[in-house]
């Protein structure tokens, strides 16, 4: 059905060029998308069956509704702003636009330039007086690409899930505004924008597994960075005592709902400033972004509400970890044995199978606090004093060198924000990437970043910094329930032969 479907558009497409029209467009000059255009008519006033006597106005779309009645036909065209009727009368275009719109379909690239008006029911109708094919569509479109039931063709094919859905086009614009507002706010903070190195000859910045390339004329292998983290505070050295970098992050681990291999960071330091200063900037940030989208502070996700109001709740790391699992910091054994009865000691075995017996608490703790603490934290909630063994880059509690001044704030169960004090002693910063290097697996540092301790011995200024995974912040102000519906071309499998469907007959869903 679909070999057939296509060798009748490839018909019309032939019959379209036989007319002279060149079936694939050309430049169409002056185009008001259907947004101002929809305004400019509302503030026209007009009764239902009246047409402006104004100025003609010219809208381009996609043809997602198309309907012939007679000598009157009616199409929808769908720009990224929404959709537009347009009207066509026989006796109102030149017979030549006539016979090229019996030869269009759904999916098809339209210009039209008319009068705007109102039908005899009220709804605002561009009425054509020109026709212009901007690009004959090869390939019949889904009916409800939402209906199909391989999800994953809307991913692979983000082409057509833009346009055959609305919703998800919107979702991309909001993702946009979001970005606009975090850009704009950070700047009001006086902080600069900058581009450092995707290809890092040492990775570091996070407890991560890279990307490997290699760089031919140099004879080196290159990592895609896992954060921008190193290079930003080499900035606070030189003097840049606000930075903030938007920026493609790449780890090589699993896909989820939540994770994507290449992912979106904003990432901030602020000389002169702390873990608190960090907080305040974190909330002020997603205020912004939500005061940019509108509806409030409160705002669904899944069947739940969340509550953005500031401030935060703030819950230490062991308080929680006694709430949720029963057990304290400074209990190794009893940390090993809660671990051990919910099986979550498998990651530290070796290829034999077997578990280290020297494992340091703070590693049992956080593994308990990912599976009994994480999932319960569905308000936004700012987590603080996390034990320093997890923190390599982020100063200590000065009445508590065990514990790290660094927050992780939770929203719906998911980490969305990560913060420090950030570590400026060069002698200790050496001390602790020494033990993080002696490390085993994939996460850890190879080799140590030596240019980065020796920008430290120059002096860093005391500071705050602040990583906020943009993806997931979308997906929480927009409702969105996987990753992979804010990213515009998420990383997918193989699509092993994948073919969609033939089109059921009808028009595009709204």
């Amino acid at each position: 059905m679909l070999d057939e479907l296509l060798e009748a558009r490839r018909r019309k497409l032939q019959a379209i060029a036989a007319l002279g029209v060149d079936p694939y467009g050309r430049r169409f000059p002056g185009v008001v998308s259907n947004r101002e255009i929809r305004h400019q008519a509302e503030a026209l006033s007009l009764e239902p069956g009246q047409t402006s006597a104004g100025p003609r106005l010219t809208a381009a779309g996609r043809i997602v509704l198309l309907r012939h009645m007679g000598r009157l036909s009616f199409l929808q065209l769908r720009d990224s702003h929404g959709d537009l009727q347009i009207g066509i009368s026989k006796r109102a275009v030149p017979e030549a636009d006539w016979k090229l719109l019996e030869l269009l379909d759904l999916g098809d690239l339209l210009g039209v330039t008319g009068a705007v008006g109102r039908t005899k029911t009220g709804e605002i109708t561009l009425w054509a007086e020109s026709l212009t094919l901007l690009c004959k569509c090869r390939r019949p479109p889904p009916e409800k690409w939402h209906g199909l039931q391989d999800v994953d063709l809307r991913y692979r094919r983000r082409y057509v899930d833009l346009f055959a859905n609305p919703p998800v086009m919107q979702t991309f614009r909001r993702r946009v505004a979001i970005l606009d507002a975090i850009r704009e706010y950070l700047r009001e903070l006086d902080f600069l924008e900058v581009e450092t190195p995707t290809l890092q000859p040492i990775y570091g910045g996070a407890a991560a597994r890279p990307f490997t390339t290699h760089h031919n004329s140099l004879d080196m292998e290159l990592y895609l960075r896992i954060s921008p983290e190193l290079y930003l505070k080499r900035l606070l050295v030189g003097g840049m005592e606000r930075v903030f970098e938007i920026s493609r992050n790449f780890r090589n681990e699993g896909i989820s709902p939540r994770h994507n291999p290449e992912f979106t960071m904003l990432e901030l330091y602020q000389a002169y400033g702390d873990l608190s200063d960090m907080m305040d900037v974190t909330e002020g940030i997603i205020v912004r972004s939500i005061d940019r989208l509108g509806d409030g502070l409160r705002r669904p996700y899944g069947d739940r509400t969340l509550d953005f109001t500031p401030p935060f709740a703030r819950r230490t790391f062991a308080s929680l970890l006694s709430e949720h699992a029963g057990v304290t910091l400074t209990d190794g054994r009893a940390l090993r044995e809660r671990a051990a009865s919910l099986h979550l000691l498998g990651r530290f075995a070796d290829a034999a199978g077997r578990v280290p017996d020297d494992l340091a608490p703070a590693l049992l703790a956080n593994e308990l606090f990912e599976a009994l603490v994480q999932p319960g934290l569905v308000q936004p909630t700012f987590v603080t004093e996390y034990p320093a063994e997890l923190c390599p880059l982020t100063r200590r509690k000065p009445d508590d060198p065990s514990i790290a001044l660094r927050f992780e704030l939770f929203v719906a169960g998911m980490e969305l924000a990560n913060a420090y004090t950030e570590l400026n002693d060069p002698d200790l910063q050496r001390q602790t990437l020494t033990e993080q290097l002696a490390g085993e697996g994939d996460e850890t540092m190879r080799v140590l970043d030596e240019d980065f301790l020796t920008a430290l011995e120059y002096g860093m200024p005391p500071a705050g910094g602040l990583g906020i995974g943009i993806d997931r912040l979308v997906m929480l102000l927009t409702n969105a329930p996987s990753i992979r519906d804010v990213i515009l071309f998420p990383l997918q499998r193989p699509a092993a032969g994948t073919e969609e469907p033939p089109p059921a007959p009808g028009n595009i869903a709204p």
